[in-house]
């Protein structure tokens, strides 16, 4: 009976590490300085603190220690809920800059890989390799039809649900949670 347990809780830890998804693509030689910024959360696989956000917006800055400050702020519910704030901070953990560890609860890091950034700076994606959360984001609040099914298409080419990602609603002229107008 041990040697049965044995075997089957050494199968259950080498089936953790396998999956049958590929490989998440990692965006080249990210300009951290380039990323930093808003971006406007246009669609995502949302978290649970996420569910019903609308006006999302993720603001990076650099850390003089190297680590990134992370203002990630929405209304809750509707245009005009209550306002939500978390200041995750963003660790880098490879030398393309396209893998963070993003911790909001010391001492765990959320899995955080850019795994598509356009040329531009416009438009990146941000997955994770359990395929479980995604985020869709620009540094405008409204993107083209066109612009929105390339970047699902994306998604859905990198192993998530089309169905499971849903658009982020933004009010045009907002202002910001930090007051500016947008």
């Amino acid at each position: 009976m041990r040697v049965f347990i044995s075997v089957f809780m050494i199968w259950g830890l080498v089936s953790c590490g396998h999956s049958n998804k590929a490989v998440l693509p990692y965006a080249n030689d990210v300009d951290l300085e380039r990323f930093m910024g808003d971006w406007f959360v246009i669609a995502n696989i949302p978290t649970f603190i996420e569910n019903d956000a609308h006006n999302a917006i993720e603001r990076y800055s650099m850390n003089d220690d190297g680590t990134i400050a992370t203002t990630f702020t929405f209304n809750d519910g509707s245009f005009d809920g209550d306002i939500k704030i978390y200041n995750p901070t963003g660790y880098v953990s490879d030398d393309t800059n396209s893998l963070w560890g993003m911790q909001f609860i010391w001492p765990f890091k959320a899995e955080f890989v850019i795994a598509y950034l356009s040329p531009d700076y416009q438009y990146t994606i941000i997955a994770r390799s359990a395929r479980d959360y995604v985020w869709i984001m620009a540094r405008s609040p409204v993107v083209s039809d066109i612009e929105y099914e390339k970047l699902v298409n994306l998604c859905v080419e990198m192993g998530y649900v089309r169905e499971k990602i849903i658009k982020v609603p933004h009010q045009m002229n907002m202002k910001s949670h930090a007051g500016d107008v947008l």
